[in-house]
């Protein structure tokens, strides 16, 4: 099978993670397709492979005769898709030599327009993968896990020597939980990439440092008729603490490296509001002046309305993975010879974003991410080509090769 044919029969399975959830993983069915990728696995000869109670899946080939003292390479990607918008009921629309044109979804109303997207227009000619506009795709990442399928499946039937290779799909990656219960001894690497990443040909090993924040209101609630001098209305100070954060620093307004301050949440009333933030940075000394700045804001606000009008809390999430990779960026020329052996330019991008790879990285599983050939990912807009996942594939073929000759 290639690559977009098991991506077909994937998405099919329902897996969105829930961020309300206490259970682990955060929805059972994540199980369904966890099963399923055993039996896989199983079926095309990697016999060791098992799904744990947490649903995390851990599975190896072995090195061939003669190269068991090769590092072990892993390679990873996550079975729920994002709570972001609807994953269920999932029917994929596959478009042989697409003509380059704005993309019709269906009968949802919604087109893919070449004007907001004009990355369509290379992808002219190739097999184009998309929704029918009511649901997400699921390339992010059941892309990554078809990849890794084939390349697994691809190599035990080849006589191509390597070192030991090994298997990771972890659940609830969406939520930022990816990495919570993942076990890097058993797994068994000494090395790894996610393949989670969006254009084939990026590679990529900076992701911002990441934050999250709460910003709890107490309000004073009296009749509007009797309010002078008494009445604090919540709402209206949470609309002015968020006055005061600099409004170029949103991600409306920001791209590459450039940080920001996401208003991801808000509800309330006179007596209580509550603000919720995620606060993001590439540069760790920007990220802290960030963080310095809600908290300026906070003490400013319970200044003038009194002491516990704002609570603050502020949670770090993750960190950027480059600390852990400069040490290792042999992981990174392998990944870039290995595209250039594909036909590829190869580009290292920042992630503007995080992945588990950031996390395992802290771990001590240096763990840069790959492209999987996806675009638009969290939305009706999703989209892939087959070629573009045959191409992270070879990719996948030429890191296991250096490996071996390593």
């Amino acid at each position: 099978m290639r690559a977009y044919e098991r991506l077909l029969n994937y998405v099919k399975v329902y897996t969105t993670s829930d961020e309300d959830s206490t259970t682990v993983p955060s929805t059972a069915r994540q199980f369904d397709l966890a099963k399923m990728l055993v039996e896989e696995l199983h079926a095309i000869g990697v016999t060791n492979a098992e799904v744990d109670d947490k649903c995390y899946i851990y599975a190896s080939i072995p090195a061939t005769a003669g190269y068991e003292d090769k590092k072990a390479v892993g390679f990873i990607a996550h079975m729920d898709t994002a709570p972001d918008f609807c994953g269920e009921n999932v029917n994929p629309v596959v478009v042989e030599n697409y003509d380059g044109e704005d993309v019709v979804l269906g009968t949802s109303g919604r087109t893919i327009k070449v004007s907001d997207f004009p990355h369509l227009k290379t992808l002219k000619g190739c097999t184009l993968i998309h929704t029918d506009g009511t649901t997400l795709l699921g390339a992010d990442d059941k892309s990554g896990i078809a990849e890794i399928m084939t390349f697994a499946e691809e190599l035990i039937n080849s006589d191509m020597p390597h070192g030991k290779i090994c298997i990771g799909f972890t659940p609830d990656e969406e939520i930022g939980a990816g990495a919570d219960h993942f076990d890097v001894k058993r797994f068994g690497a000494d090395f790894a990439y996610t393949v989670d990443g969006g254009e084939e040909n990026a590679v990529e090993y900076e992701n911002f440092n990441a934050a999250a924040a709460s910003v709890k209101f107490n309000g004073v609630n009296i009749h509007p008729g009797d309010a002078k001098d008494i009445m604090v209305n919540a709402a209206l100070v949470a609309m002015e603490f968020n006055g005061m954060l600099p409004p170029t620093q949103t991600p409306s307004q920001t791209e590459g490296y450039e940080g920001f301050f996401h208003l991801t949440d808000m509800k309330g009333d006179v007596a209580e509001a509550e603000l919720s933030y995620i606060i993001r940075d590439h540069d760790a000394d920007k990220f802290a002046e960030k963080k310095k700045v809600m908290e300026h804001a906070a003490n400013i606000i319970n200044q003038k309305y009194g002491e516990g009008t704002c609570e603050l809390t502020i949670k770090d999430q993750y960190q950027n993975m480059l600390e852990m990779i400069k040490p290792h960026m042999f992981l990174i020329d392998y990944a870039f010879e290995s595209l250039k052996d594909a036909g590829e330019n190869p580009k290292a991008v920042a992630i503007r974003g995080g992945t588990d790879g950031a996390r395992l990285s802290f771990m001590g599983l240096p763990c840069p991410n790959l492209g999987t050939g996806g675009y638009n990912f969290h939305g009706p807009m999703e989209h892939i080509t087959a070629e573009g996942m045959d191409t992270v594939v070879k990719v996948l073929h030429g890191i296991a090769k250096r490996f071996a000759n390593s």
